[in-house]
């Protein structure tokens, strides 16, 4: 069977499996790589050359090109600041009470929605807290741990 054809083939299959994957960068330097070789199979280059620059091309566009455009490629990642506030003490403003879906905390001079982690325990209007995780734009808190001074 002619080697051209073979990448040809090649060439189909990996574009192909990046049309499925909805332009995820799964196969697209494989099918630029065996373009190359399909390139070299017409102007005939041995086998052993075509499969040489098919993984060059390949693996060289591979590590050159996916962290760049990962980078600039990928809207779903936002940056925020909002871990800022991880193991943060604030103050209850608003009473947290799981149960009826309410509190609120100040922490660094901003007020937060917030849900205490420990369950139904209710924390009260003063009391200081500890952030313990974020859930969306909830701060999930703790009741601080009282410091004790040993004399």
């Amino acid at each position: 069977m002619n080697l051209v054809f073979i990448w040809l083939i090649l060439f189909i299959v990996f574009l192909v499996a990046e049309l499925v994957t909805a332009g995820a960068l799964v196969s697209i330097w494989f099918c630029v790589g065996s373009l190359v070789a399909l390139v070299a199979a017409y102007f005939g280059a041995a086998f052993w050359v075509q499969m040489i620059v098919f993984f060059v091309v390949s693996i060289g566009l591979l590590l050159g090109t996916k962290p760049f455009l990962k980078k600039h490629l990928d809207p779903k990642k936002m940056a925020t600041n909002a871990d800022r506030i991880l193991k943060n003490r604030g103050i209850v403003e608003e009473e947290i009470n799981n149960l009826k879906g309410q509190g609120a905390v100040k922490i660094d001079g901003k007020s937060w929605s917030a849900r205490n982690v420990d369950g139904e325990a209710v924390i009260p209007i003063g009391a200081e807290v500890t952030v313990v995780g974020i859930e969306g734009v909830k701060a999930m808190v703790r009741a601080a741990e009282k410091e004790t001074i040993s004399k």
